[in-house]
């Protein structure tokens, strides 16, 4: 999918358009020693840049810090947005069932917000001349395009953009009749834990829908550590079974929506660039929790009493990986 991509943004470039390619080098150390980004590094108007927290020269050496956003941006009109990546979560394998994600497209102002979120990130990485990046050229006037009410929210691991948490913790406490959370990796921090509780003992239905099977077995047998005190407080979590779903979205009640690329772990909460798209429209959440029911109608509950008996080996699985939470 990378080289099948890179070829493609190759090749608009070869015909004049100016591209630029932001990527983690964490998460494409494969494409990156594999020599995919070397092969284009003198294709003219294309411009590649990998993300790093770990630079001697900037003195910095910061290995967790990773840039986790997955946005494309088309001639500052069209953006999109959500948790796909381009690797092999992008494709099913011959006979295998595809991954479950979502992903969005964006039209209307709220795509100059994206556009400035690449732009700030490209920066960093690059030093490119501000005035340039932020001319008239690239922030042009959009017409409205909906009725929608959106906001761009960036997040990452200084004081100030810890608001990935936030976002979650308000909108949770907000809510008076549902909230409905679909995430890959469930290790929420202690007060997220407690706004979800809260929120099911003053009655608001609170349903989860996790994977029944993470792509990493650890963080499964962690998150199952969190769950005893929330089926307790009356909040209903469903383990969805294979294939494995990637997506991120969280809906309250039938007024707002919340999408993108952070996960609830502590990962994408306190160490990760991510960026989150808040929607207040009846219609978008109306759809967006279509689409998620139907996840949650082929995913199995978790009953409480049934949890309760589980084995002694389970518990000690949970305890275990429990301990690594604020790691993973």
């Amino acid at each position: 999918v990378g080289r099948e991509f890179m070829a493609a943004v190759a090749e608009r470039a070869r015909a004049g358009v100016r591209v630029r390619v932001l990527y983690d080098r964490f998460g494409s150390s494969h494409a990156l020693w594999g020599g995919l980004f070397r092969k284009y590094r003198k294709t003219p108007n294309l411009s590649i840049a990998g993300w790093t927290q770990s630079n001697l020269f900037r003195k910095q050496l910061h290995f967790n810090l990773r840039n986790h956003r997955k946005a494309l941006i088309v001639d500052g009109r069209i953006g999109f947005m959500g948790g796909v990546n381009l690797n092999e979560y992008s494709r099913s394998s011959p006979g295998q069932p595809a991954i479950q994600d979502y992903h969005f497209r964006l039209l209307g102002p709220v795509v100059q917000e994206l556009q400035y979120s690449f732009l700030r990130d490209w920066h960093v990485m690059t030093e490119e001349d501000p005035v340039q990046l932020l001319s008239a050229h690239h922030f042009r006037r959009l017409p409205e395009e909906g009725p929608a009410l959106a906001r761009v929210v960036n997040s990452g691991p200084s004081s100030d953009l810890r608001v990935a948490v936030d976002v979650f913790f308000n909108a949770v406490n907000a809510a008076r009749h549902q909230v409905l959370v679909i995430t890959p990796y469930f290790l929420p921090s202690e007060d997220l834990l407690r706004a979800l509780r809260i929120a099911a003992l003053r009655g608001v239905q609170v349903r989860l829908v996790l994977p029944e099977r993470s792509n990493h077995w650890y963080t499964t047998w962690a998150s199952r550590a969190m769950y005893e005190d929330l089926l307790e407080s009356g909040v209903q979590i469903f383990e969805r079974p294979a294939p494995f779903i990637h997506a991120k979205a969280m809906t309250v009640d039938d007024r707002l929506a919340v999408v993108g690329s952070s996960n609830w772990d502590f990962r994408s909460l306190y160490s990760n660039y991510e960026t989150l798209l808040t929607v207040y429209d009846p219609d978008f959440v109306a759809n967006l929790k279509r689409m998620m029911s139907e996840d949650l109608h082929a995913s199995r509950e978790v009953e409480w009493p049934v949890f309760k008996g589980r084995s002694i080996r389970e518990r000690y699985l949970e305890n275990l990986c429990g301990l690594f939470a604020p790691m993973l």
